[in-house]
């Protein structure tokens, strides 16, 4: 079988700069602070950190060994990745089960994630316009009714969430080196220096507000960690936090690793990636939306949850120097982090539908814009037909898809990589690299703690969901709100649907490429 002869990146600063792009977005800024400053601040650093060594970098270089193995076989998405490791350890029918399962769980993710990131993209957006043009500077009305009256704003909810899909489909369809790889280098740089602006202009604030508020201690209650503080909960959200920043468990770097070309270095890419994204979330994340809601807010504002960037820190924008410009910088480096995190998910559909149906990229990239627009539609019209801020079909959708089942395709993932390929992945994944990955790391790690932590984070996950009553027909969170109801069954219907045709089409394309040894269950197509 001759190597296929699929685009590849154009450098390797490109490379690293487009799965920076991937892995530092919305989770870094926008709900890294909240995960932190809600969960006790420096208790919530110790399992983070514990988290990104256990759980992140293995995963990680796992990711980057399904992918380019898989691409050097012509495949950019995860199911046929899976099957080809997976055969290596278990017979192809075996295989073919669990590559039908791992690619329904990332059409899942990839589709359903973004049908309510782009949203969120579009949010951040209007609220840069917003920042900028000083629309929600009026001390008359609060910074909570201005954000609650935006989402129920049809005009600025689909103008800014459908030019953002537009500018996703541009990049996407201008391929790998000319659209993502371009979009890249210009958005990314961008992106750490309007950070670096915002946290120097952070740490400098002093206390405007309260001698006992400032900045600085601010960032201290992020590196002090207290540890009465320090429970299963904050354990458990750092866990998926680590998943959410880096972008595993999602199959969109196992897509991105996939154009490598056969000896590209994945440990140093992979250890670059995380680098970039660490940097991006704990310097410059930590550094500009605690300090300054400790500063102007005190101790009890940084708890505000996901409204923390966008009705908390516009009251601030609306109160410090210069307010409406870093305001406005603010909200287009979450755009920039938005957006280069978003290309990921919508080039993993856009190389599905180009590789299996044989659709050409531009037209694909059309396709999965109005796929977008359908399963997005929810998302925008629930709290502008309910005239309210409660986002149930979000909610719903963000809890099994967002957290839970990223989860469980990272098991499926370290199961197939360490225990299925075996030794063979050790030396995958250390073909062409200037580091080596110690074999002790992956029997340690990829072979002992990554696994076990996964199954024990999901099983204290799963503990934690019945608690919360989210296996109930109607959850907790919707039970005394009964408009809200059907919103949330919807959701789940959704996922059912969206779950089981991405198993179906992984299975089918699986078998149409690899259906003679599938059926004499043997092993016979190899590059």
């Amino acid at each position: 079988m001759a190597e296929n002869t699929r685009g590849s990146w154009g450098s390797k600063i490109g490379l690293i700069l487009a799965m920076a792009g991937n892995a530092v977005g919305l989770g870094n800024f926008w709900r890294f602070p909240y995960q932190a400053a809600s969960n006790g601040g420096g208790a919530f650093m110790l399992p983070y950190f514990a988290a990104l060594i256990i759980l992140g970098l293995p995963l990680m270089l796992s990711e980057w060994n399904l992918g380019r193995y898989g691409g050097k076989y012509g495949h950019g998405t995860l199911g046929p990745m899976v099957y080809l490791q997976a055969r290596e350890g278990a017979k192809p029918k075996t295989a073919l089960i669990l590559g039908a399962i791992a690619g329904g769980l990332a059409f899942a993710v990839t589709l359903l994630v973004n049908s309510y990131y782009n949203h969120l993209i579009g949010w951040t957006l209007g609220f840069a316009v917003s920042s900028f043009t000083g629309a929600y500077m009026d001390q008359s009305q609060s910074t909570a009714d201005f954000f609650v009256g935006y989402i129920q704003d049809p005009k600025m909810v689909f103008t800014f969430w459908i030019i953002a899909l537009v500018g996703l489909s541009f990049a996407v369809m201008r391929g790998v080196e000319k659209g993502i790889e371009a979009w890249a280098k210009l958005m990314m740089p961008v992106l750490y220096v309007f950070g670096i602006v915002l946290a120097i202009r952070s740490l400098t604030i002093g206390s405007p507000v309260n001698p006992e508020w400032s900045s600085l201690k601010g960032l201290n209650f992020i590196w002090n960690p207290d540890f009465s503080t320090l429970t299963w909960r904050s354990a458990l959200a750092a866990a998926g936090q680590i998943f959410f920043t880096l972008s595993i468990g999602m199959g969109i770097i196992c897509n991105y690793a996939s154009y490598l070309k056969p000896d590209d270095d994945v440990v140093v890419s992979s250890i670059a990636t995380i680098s970039l994204n660490e940097f991006a979330e704990i310097v410059l994340g930590g550094s500009i939306v605690i300090p300054i809601a400790y500063a102007f807010l005190g101790p009890d504002g940084i708890g505000a949850g996901v409204g923390l960037s966008f009705i908390a820190l516009p009251n601030v924008f609306r109160t410090m120097a210069g307010g409406q410009f870093f305001g406005g910088l603010w909200f287009l480096l979450l755009f920039f982090a938005g957006f280069t995190s978003a290309i990921a998910m919508y080039n993993y559909l856009t190389a599905l539908v180009e590789e299996d149906l044989g659709i050409p990229r531009k037209t694909a990239a059309w396709i999965i814009f109005a796929a977008y627009v359908v399963v997005g539609l929810p998302v925008g019209l629930e709290q502008i037909i309910n005239k309210t801020a409660d986002l149930a079909y979000f909610t719903e959708i963000d809890n099994w898809v967002g957290s839970y089942l990223l989860l469980v395709l990272g098991l499926i993932e370290i199961i197939v990589v360490a225990f299925l390929m075996g030794e063979k992945a050790l030396t995958e994944i250390n073909k062409g690299g200037i580091w080596q990955m110690p074999k002790w790391f992956y029997t340690v790690f990829m072979r002992g703690l990554t696994p076990a932590a996964l199954v024990i984070v999901l099983v204290f996950s799963t503990l934690d969901y019945i608690k919360a009553g989210y296996f109930k027909f109607v959850p907790d969170f919707v039970a005394g709100t009964p408009v809200l109801i059907p919103w949330v069954n919807a959701a789940r219907l959704v996922i059912l649907i969206v779950v089981a045709a991405g198993a179906m089409q992984s299975y089918k394309s699986i078998k149409n490429k690899y259906g003679k040894e599938i059926e004499e269950n043997v092993v016979s197509i190899r590059v």
